[in-house]
């Protein structure tokens, strides 16, 4: 008995990490495009988001129940399988973050679940038809869902607009920012906090505390509620540059259209006990407001990169969440190796992340302009190069990235200034 609350107390601690990981790796969600437009500075940002996100905790449980009740078999499985799986989870939340890209932690969670369970009692454990309808479909719709949203009120928002000088509307849209940040923070706690309430209940159920079906217990919601308020405070300043800086240039009407689109999708996904990756959604909702402005770019080679992290994610964790739980298996000493591996290998990411840190003094940085920051520029094309060459600009004018669709172009080209007429020759003195 003692061994089984000893090991309780080392699941709920690390799935405690988890939800802190959880908070840093997604704090982009809500805050990338209001920190990348000016709305609101960066600590302030995440401030505001943390405190939300903790507010979220408390509105709903129906996706913490589908997550200790509905994706694997409560009945034979051991504390084990859900110390292994937060181990795949955590390691790929850490070395996505490293890398800089807004990969899913609900389906790094999912998949460390779902490879451990397998590895423990077979695919029998696993309830596949939970997995399509829950996790599989709502991860293919719902950024579509979202960009297709995004993308629409982008261009209704700019046609109701279009005989209005942006500058002006620029602050009331700025305005409007904030709140729907607000709103896709409240969204991510009622959303990706349960998660880990889900799993913490989960634990309990396993090591016979609680009954199979139970609902999260009051510190279990008070206490993933703080730890995912905690690493959003932090900020993972890392992604929020590339949400809000290496996807596309976003100005203040696309950043409202796009955080509006998504705390619908969210919200509404949550109310229904979906769990879907916030991360996803809102990735989609930049995108789409991208695309909604005329002239606006995306950059394909940073969605691209992001979209295989996306498809890796799941497989990925289930690996390493069986091999942990292979390691389990073989009793004390395995469950300590696993420990040591988790704290070797999250020391070594976070060690290898400050060759190059990026904090909130500088997370507004062009990544196209900072040399120490990922090449997410998307190169310019052929035709784009072309038009560029053959068509000189007007005197003084400043191209941007976002007129001429280049992603790494930021150079001020001048058209020649006129040259004055030479004076007549003098008649040579005769």
């Amino acid at each position: 008995m003692e061994h089984i609350t000893l090991l309780l107390a080392i699941v709920i601690v690390t799935a405690l990490v988890f939800d802190f990981t959880n908070g840093f790796h997604d704090t982009a969600n809500a805050m990338a495009t209001t920190i990348s437009t000016g709305a609101l500075k960066p600590k302030t940002a995440v401030a505001m988001s943390a405190a939300l996100n903790l507010v979220g905790a408390f509105l709903s449980v129906e996706v913490a129940k589908t997550i200790s009740g509905g994706i694997i078999d409560e009945k034979g499985i051991r504390t084990e399988v859900i110390f292994a799986a937060l181990v795949g989870a955590i390691l790929w939340n850490l070395l996505t973050w490293l890398l800089g890209l807004p990969s899913s932690s609900s389906h790094a969670l999912f998949g460390g679940l779902i490879g451990a369970a397998v590895m423990s009692a077979g695919w029998s454990s696993v309830h596949g038809s939970t997995v399509v309808t829950k996790v599989l479909l709502p991860a293919v719709a719902a950024p579509v869902v979202a960009g297709i949203a995004a993308m629409l009120a982008t261009r209704l928002t700019y046609r109701l607009n279009r005989n209005t000088d942006e500058k002006a509307t620029a602050k009331g849209y700025r305005v409007g920012q904030i709140a729907s940040a607000g709103l896709v923070s409240l969204a991510h706690g009622t959303n990706d906090a349960q998660k880990t309430m889900g799993i913490i209940t989960l634990a309990l159920v396993t090591g016979g505390v609680l009954h199979p079906g139970a609902n999260p217990p009051l510190w279990v919601i008070v206490s993933a509620g703080l730890a995912i308020a905690l690493g959003t405070y932090l900020g993972g300043w890392r992604i929020i540059r590339t949400l809000g800086k290496g996807l596309t240039e976003l100005r203040p009407p696309q950043g409202f259209a796009a955080q509006t689109g998504a705390a619908t999708v969210i919200l509404a996904s949550s109310h229904i006990g979906f769990s879907l990756s916030t991360t996803q959604v809102c990735s989609g909702s930049v995108m789409g407001a991208g695309l909604g402005r005329k002239g606006g770019v995306v950059r394909w080679s940073t969605a691209t990169r992001m979209a295989v992290a996306w498809i890796l994610t799941l497989p990925a964790a289930a690996v390493v969440g069986a091999g942990a739980e292979f390691l389990t298996q073989q009793g004390p000493w395995g469950i300590a190796a696993v420990a040591v591996l988790l704290i070797a290998g999250s020391g070594i990411i976070w060690k290898l992340s400050r060759r190059r840190p990026v904090g909130h003094d500088d997370v507004t940085a062009d990544v196209t302009a900072d040399k120490t920051a990922p090449a997410d520029a998307e190169p310019a094309g052929v035709i784009t190069t072309a038009i560029a060459a053959v068509s000189p600009p007007p005197t003084g004018v400043l191209l941007s990235a976002a007129d001429l669709a280049v992603g790494d172009l930021r150079a001020t080209i001048q058209a020649p200034a006129p040259v004055a007429p030479a004076d007549p020759p003098t008649p040579a003195a005769v």
